[in-house]
């Protein structure tokens, strides 16, 4: 993790801040010591995630820009010398069912954001993904062809585009961020890890189920990680950077960890995938090498260690809330 003290007593907005990754990073923020406003519709993220937590919360939608003009919901924040804005605030399914709202309230929301980055003249953040390479070849470079199987994807290609023409006049940096599991993601239902999905079915006492026949891989990092990547970009040069943890592990490797860190011997189920195989991604993995030398960022979380971490948290939180898909 980045030193906290480059936090303290800076002014950060976090857009999509109860979501998963924008509500670890702007506690973690705010824990630092810094001023951190969180700004989320709430359509799929949950106050909750926000609780017990330092930072100040605004209920708005930042793809309208009428909530940006002169007496809107988010006017006020056109004043504030902010010192970096991170986007989180997007439509994160890639299997979302309405193509063209993915495309238009993400492409809408991120020049929104980039409009205010560009009226204050401060560093923005934003996320990125590497459903960009699709089906292309691993280890997979910030350099290569993008290979677009979503409209989710297709908005983030929009997204960078438009970062890299306004990074010569502010530092721009996105994040392209692989397979992200870890705690408050149970709010994404469907689209949560898989991480999670398994967890519940193996301490429900179900055997875990994978396509057939586990062997397709991803490169899995942890959000701790995701985090850590964040703050190393408030110091990095404009650019597009993979966030991923290295290394291609099977889906049978999730099984495995899950089965140590539970004290489980729980066998796999394997069924067909449901997926045309032309529109899913059988392979990630990232290649780190700009990350390590322009981001500064190198990921410290192993699938097993941050497994065996997550395990212990959402156990904690089922004990502490006494429902566990609230989480």
């Amino acid at each position: 993790m980045a030193n906290p003290s480059i936090h303290s007593n800076r002014k950060y907005l976090v857009t999509g801040g109860c979501g998963f990754i924008g509500s670890n990073l702007a506690r973690t923020l705010a824990e630092a010591g810094a001023q951190v406003i969180a700004v989320d519709n709430t359509q799929s993220g949950v106050a909750e995630n926000l609780h017990g937590s330092e930072v100040q919360f605004t209920a708005a939608d930042v793809t309208d820009a009428r909530n940006w003009a002169p007496g809107g919901s988010l006017s006020h924040l056109n004043d504030i010398p902010w010192d970096a804005i991170f986007h989180h605030g997007d439509i994160t399914d890639p299997r979302h069912g309405d193509d063209e709202k993915v495309y238009q309230r993400n492409t809408s929301g991120f020049q929104n954001v980039l409009d205010l980055a560009l009226k204050r003249q401060c560093r923005l953040v934003f996320a990125s993904t590497a459903g960009l390479y699709g089906n292309g070849p691993v280890p997979m470079r910030e350099d290569q062809p993008n290979h677009i199987l979503t409209a989710y994807g297709k908005s983030k290609e929009e997204m960078e585009r438009r970062a890299v023409a306004a990074g010569t006049r502010i530092p721009v940096i996105g994040l392209r961020y692989f397979n992200v599991y870890g705690p408050r993601e149970g709010h994404k239902g469907r689209a949560a890890s898989m991480i999670f999905h398994l967890f519940h079915q193996m301490t429900a006492g179900k055997n875990p189920r994978l396509f057939e026949f586990g062997e397709q891989k991803r490169d899995f990092v942890y959000v701790k990680d995701i985090v850590s990547a964040n703050l190393c970009a408030l110091t990095a040069p404009s650019g597009i950077y993979n966030v991923g943890s290295g290394v291609a592990e099977e889906f049978n490797a999730v099984v495995a960890a899950l089965n140590t860190a539970l004290g489980t011997d729980l066998e796999t189920e394997f069924f067909k995938m449901p997926y045309d195989p032309a529109t899913y991604q059988m392979n990630t993995h990232a290649e780190m090498s700009k990350a390590r030398n322009q981001l500064g960022f190198s990921p410290q979380w192993s699938l097993q260690a941050g497994v065996m971490d997550y395990v212990h948290w959402l156990q904690a939180a089922n004990n502490q809330s006494g429902v566990s898909r609230s989480l």
